[in-house]
């Protein structure tokens, strides 16, 4: 993975956080349900990029 896909994917969990917050302080229901939806996404496009990593490292290690 790279390191740029690693620093999209922390900003877009970390907006997720803020507009999560905002939705707390503000008791908008939608707002805090798409702030934990951008981190849920986020979070499984990280998964993804380590398993595809685990997965290159495994390949590596046979040849």
């Amino acid at each position: 993975m790279g390191l740029g896909d690693d620093i999209k994917n922390k900003a877009q969990e970390a907006a997720g956080k803020v507009k999560e917050g905002f939705g707390d302080a503000t008791d908008n229901q939608s707002l805090q349900a798409e702030g934990k939806t951008d981190q849920a996404k986020a979070k499984a496009k990280q998964a993804g990029e380590d398993i595809k990593d685990a997965a290159k490292d495994v390949r590596d290690d046979l040849r």
